[in-house]
């Protein structure tokens, strides 16, 4: 049994304690969490207004140490690289992951000395301007090297599907008794993807070496699967043999699940995740299609799934993320030997002729060029030579190269409008973006209802952007595509790739939110109504450790319809049905999208924690996951076509020829999103959203319509203000 006594007294009123046991000692440097800040404003409102500093110094007295001892360091938050220093030697940086974890540190021989010792934690010098706010401590030092630390005991962990019997690719997570992450004493290799506290094995099997403690032991394969959880302790010198089951739980038949948006070290140049390691969290995540997106390359999976044995469960797809000064883009699917496309050009007229040229062997992709009936962009032929298909706008709000898509300075959102001429020529966004999430979380997916307002053929996406293991984890953000799912490994990829620009889609940040309209009409679909009620139902899924509270339904954008969902779940729901929405509603007078979207608190839990924004926007966060359709049309005026809001307003403006007070007249029968295009169109023909002949016009005019006009009115200011500071 261990004994406690304390030892000493140490400046800066640092505590130190001894732990004997027959093997090492333990010294306690700092028993509690610190909160530090690396600049002067506070990152996020959940911490203090004051930190207890910018840096951490704990000083100590101790011998020599004549061998290797390990420094454990409990951190949280940590999104820069804080420097570890022990008397004035560097011995590494924390880990730049927000998560809750143990990390460690060799303390080389001669790294303490005789006397007093200082452990300083301090930000990067020379780091960003951006304030970090991370917590530090549970500092610790023990008399042993790094590998013996943590490998005093031993975890032998088995996963299997529940159904079939048989061990299966997972993500393990090991948690220490004070809830942290915890340093596991192994290493990745061609069977399984370490990290701090998690380890994705591609054979269900993970043995992972722990300091003697007690552990909680969580397994799962992402969204579609149950969690299983088990709390163990283990001493010293035991092997503690574990088994967990987990099942698929959310009905996802007919749909595969694919990740858009997928990075490596090994060719991206930035990250933590190998392609190898790569494969490995492919599989233990329940990626079915993933599109290999490292930037401006062309890399094929097919080599490395096979040499990993993880091809089964998988179809791979060659793509690129076209990384330009002024957006980035996922392309896909590439052919083999295409060259890479000029991903230094900034006209983006250029860049989609570029991409819709990349092979001499295949034909214009028609989704890119714009072709089809009704909304722009709606046909593509699936039976094509091979060649780019798909082009997504990728993190549309993200500023990268000083540029940001979505942003005022660029782009009108109610109208889905480029202010500087820029062909909106791609076919996809994203919606959601797990490993770059934005501090208002539905903020892109009202950019994307305002492009099929404009009358462009645009899919919504989910994906990751991962470049990690760990950190912002593979497809935590993903797409389910329409597409027979009955064997993962060999995919139809033009099937799935034409359900996908038709946009039969299902978008999933730790939820899932299926449509269905007049009992048989999906997302990607056409309804034609007539003067028949439209009903609709909306399925939310999830696994039973992710929670939705409600589910919006939206016309052209306009929330319409909306319903709470209890935290207790309907008993008489099938697993992995969260809630079930019924609404019938009079037919419109005019054609309208449908799409419904489903939320929740976000997942603290450390085995699939959702992220806070990449680039906040705000010091106030709530996290939330999200499920969210694709668009149904409703083909009201049954011309056989999806009109969009633009098309009745480049109607009504050019009949109205001038006259302001027939316009708004006119518009009392459409919606507010028709009404916002108008606006456009107006102030484009050379009109002032201002002139006392449209002012006065829009007194007399249906609340639908001012309210459209005032939307305009106000984004459109705002246009005007960010354009005037670049001309400063």
């Amino acid at each position: 049994m261990s004994v406690i006594r304390v030892v000493g007294l140490f400046a800066l009123s640092a505590q130190l304690f001894w732990m004997d046991d027959a093997s090492a000692q333990h010294r306690v440097l700092k028993p509690k969490l610190v909160h530090l800040r690396s600049g002067v404003e506070r990152e996020w409102s959940e911490f203090p207004e004051a930190a207890h500093g910018q840096r951490l110094d704990v000083t100590f007295a101790s011998t020599r140490n004549d061998a290797e001892q390990t420094l454990f360091v409990r951190q949280q938050d940590v999104k820069q690289a804080w420097n570890v220093l022990l008397n004035g030697k560097t011995l590494g940086a924390l880990t730049v992951d927000e998560n809750d974890m143990v990390v460690t540190f060799s303390v080389s021989a001669g790294g303490l000395v005789e006397g007093e010792n200082t452990l300083r934690i301090e930000p990067p010098v020379g780091g960003k301007a951006a304030s970090d706010d991370i917590r530090v401590g549970e500092i610790e030092i023990i008399s042993r090297p790094v590998r013996e630390a943590l490998r005093e005991a031993t975890l032998d962990v088995l996963v299997f599907d529940a159904h079939a019997k048989t061990p299966v690719p997972c993500r393990i997570t090991v948690l220490n008794d004070r809830g942290a992450m915890q340093s596991l004493g192994v290493e990745s290799n061609d069977l399984q993807a370490v990290r701090p506290g998690m380890a994705f094995t591609s054979t269900g099997r993970a043995t992972l070496g722990v300091p003697a403690g007690r552990y909680t032991i969580l397994a799962g394969r992402g969204f579609e699967y149950s969690l299983a959880r088990t709390e163990v302790t283990v001493a010293a010198g035991e092997t503690l043999e574990t088994r967990l089951q987990i099942s698929r739980e959310v009905p996802t038949k007919g749909f595969v699940a694919c990740d858009t948006h997928v990075h490596t070290l090994t060719h991206s140049g930035h990250g933590d995740a190998t392609i190898n390691e790569r494969m490995i969290t492919l599989a233990g995540e329940g990626i079915e299609l993933p599109i290999a997106t490292d930037h401006n390359k062309h890399i094929d999976y097919e080599e490395a799934a096979t040499k990993l044995g993880v091809r089964p469960y998988f179809t791979p797809v060659m793509g690129n993320e076209v990384t330009t000064p002024r957006g980035h883009f996922n392309i896909f699917p590439i052919a083999a030997g295409s060259r890479v496309v000029d991903h230094k050009q900034t006209d983006w007229k250029l860049l989609f002729e570029d991409i819709e040229n990349l092979s001499d062997s295949s034909p214009l992709a028609p989704a890119l060029r714009g072709e089809g009936s009704g909304v722009r962009g709606s046909s593509i032929d699936s039976n094509s030579k091979p060649g780019v298909k798909v082009a997504i706008l990728n993190h549309a709000r993200d500023l990268h190269s000083s540029v940001r898509p979505f942003g005022p300075r660029y782009h009108n959102a109610v109208v889905g409008e480029n202010l500087d001429g820029w062909p909106l020529r791609f076919n996809a966004m994203e919606v959601v973006n797990s490993g770059a999430t934005q501090t208002e979380p539905l903020r892109l997916f009202h950019d994307w209802m305002g492009l099929l307002n404009r009358g462009l053929n645009v899919t919504p996406v989910g994906s990751s952007d991962s470049h990690d293991v760990g950190r912002h984890f593979v497809g935590q953000g993903r797409t389910y595509i329409r597409c027979d799912d009955s064997d993962v490994a060999k995919i139809n990829v033009d099937e799935a790739v034409a359900n996908f620009v038709q946009g039969r889609v299902m978008v999933s940040y730790g939820l899932l939110t299926e449509i269905t309209v007049n009992d048989k009409y999906h997302s990607g679909d056409t309804v034609a109504t007539g003067d028949e009620n439209v009903r609709i139902e909306v399925r939310v899924l999830a696994p039973h450790w992710s929670r939705a509270d409600r589910v919006d339904l939206f016309a052209n954008g306009r929330l319409i319809s909306s319903a709470p969902i209890s935290e207790s779940p309907d008993p008489t729901l099938p697993a992995g049905v969260k809630f079930v929405a019924h609404w019938e509603t009079p037919t419109f007078q005019h054609d309208v999208h449908l799409v419904a979207i489903a939320t929740g608190p976000g997942i603290d839990g450390l085995h699939w924690r959702t992220a806070k924004p990449y680039q906040p926007t705000s010091p106030d966060w709530k996290g939330q996951v999200i499920g969210c359709s694709g668009a149904v049309w409703l083909d009201v005026d049954g011309d056989g076509r999806r009109s969009s809001a633009r098309d009745y307003a480049e109607r009504l403006v050019t009949d109205a020829r001038g006259d302001w007070k027939k316009l708004i007249a006119s518009l009392s029968k459409y919606d507010d999103a028709v009404a916002a295009q108008a606006a456009h169109l107006v102030r484009v023909s050379g009109t002032p959203l201002q002139s006392e002949s449209l002012v006065t016009a829009l007194r007399a005019g249906a609340d639908m319509t001012r309210s459209g006009f005032r939307a305009y009115a106000e984004a459109w200011r705002e246009n005007e203000i960010e354009r005037a500071k670049q001309k400063m």
